[in-house]
């Protein structure tokens, strides 16, 4: 098996492929989300783990299009990453030199209060990843410069690091998808995503098309909407929900979105992370807005 995941070395992707695959799995980075797809379609890879939605900033869009409009490939597994972030350096650098830093656009705005309180006159510059970014200043010898990104980066390249957990949110969570040629068998604590267009805007016609679900007892877990790219403000909805498309109550209630549906694309089952290995679930619960008696 060898896993296809969006590089360079050190990025959240290849956290992900760790945790699916292993820390001895074969893996191969690739510049870009496109690429990982056809590096399994083509046979390069035989999985490839694709960034789908981040629980502060949302859907990964141009993941949700290749499952939409490009790739036939499976989701086959899904994997949570918690996302970490660490202020790195140069070796001997100290803060009060540092007059640049650099990260993914989204890196700095997950550390906007680290940075406003601890270095308020730096530069911000972006770079394209997070990784690539902690590579640049790790193996540089300029001093005034750092870097925001994963941990295991900054161990690849030998960075130094000066503040750890600088993130403004320490329940951000990365989920990721698995692709591969086929999904995945039934294992009693399953996940299903699946896609489809109405055949008329109607009003109700939501309601409608959700009732057989609704009907059969299925969790769903997430439902939003993508443009069909085809015309003006017509949408492309996406679901997910708890269990396979092999169980009998889920096969009945697609099958009835098939009829209800213009197009009914059903892009895999898979078993569902547990998310209660993330380790903060209790912090998260425990903040949560709600009663001390809830």
């Amino acid at each position: 098996m060898s896993i296809a995941f969006l590089g360079p070395r050190g990025t959240f992707s290849e956290d992900a492929a760790i945790l699916h695959g292993g820390e001895n799995s074969s893996r191969t980075p690739f510049a870009s989300i496109p690429a990982l797809t056809e590096a399994v379609e083509t046979g390069l890879c035989t999985e490839a783990v694709l960034p789908i939605e981040n629980s502060i900033e949302g859907a990964i869009a141009v993941t949700l299009d290749l499952l939409i409009h490009q790739t036939p490939l499976k989701i086959s597994a899904e994997v949570m990453v918690p996302v970490r972030h660490f202020l790195v350096t140069a070796p001997g650098a100290e803060l009060s030199q540092i007059t640049t830093v650099m990260s993914h656009p989204q890196g700095l705005g997950q550390c906007r209060k680290f940075l406003e309180q601890c270095l308020p006159n730096a530069a911000q510059i972006a770079s394209l990843s997070t990784a690539g970014a902690v590579e640049e200043v790790a193996t540089s010898t300029d001093l005034t410069k750092a870097a925001i990104g994963p941990g295991r980066a900054a161990a690849l390249y030998g960075g130094q690091v000066l503040a750890s957990d600088i993130q403004d949110v320490h329940t951000n969570v990365t989920r990721f998808v698995v692709l591969a040629a086929e999904d995945r068998p039934p294992t009693g604590r399953d996940k299903t995503s699946l896609c489809f267009t109405v055949k008329k805007n109607i009003p109700g016609i939501l309601a409608a098309v959700l009732e057989p679900f609704a009907r059969a007892g299925i969790q769903l877990t997430k439902l939003e909407s993508r443009p069909t790219k085809l015309w003006l403000f017509e949408y492309v909805f996406l679901l997910d929900f708890l269990g396979h498309h092999q169980d009998e109550p889920v096969a009945r209630a697609i099958a009835e979105l098939t009829d209800l549906c213009e197009m009914v694309k059903v892009f895999g089952s898979y078993p569902a992370f547990p998310v209660e290995t993330l380790g903060f679930l209790g912090d998260f619960s425990r903040s949560a807005n709600r009663p001390a008696d809830a």
